[in-house]
């Protein structure tokens, strides 16, 4: 499991996406779950940051999927027209 930093905005997003990347590698499961629950400041770059795994962990065989995505997370992803793309983990993951 992927698991995003409390605050993730323009400052810290080509860090992050660097961390997780490296990451998700090591992660043994088919599917690559981001965890973004403790995300509580955050801009539209997380989105690009979630999106960027997205695209890696694709790029590797596996499928995506993000759990505990704040509600204002999730709506700038309908904003944007991404929410598709970054679909709900299964509760149990």
């Amino acid at each position: 499991m992927l698991v995003l930093p409390a605050e993730l905005t323009h400052d810290q997003a080509s860090a992050c996406v660097g961390m997780l990347v490296q990451s998700l590698r090591s992660v043994q499961a088919q599917t690559v779950v981001a965890d973004a629950g403790a995300l509580s400041k955050f801009d539209s770059s997380a989105l690009a940051v979630l999106l960027e795994c997205r695209r890696e962990t694709l790029a590797i065989g596996k499928s995506f999927s993000v759990s505990r995505m704040p509600q204002r997370l999730r709506e700038l992803a309908g904003l944007y027209g991404v929410a598709d793309l970054l679909p709900a983990a299964p509760a149990s993951a």
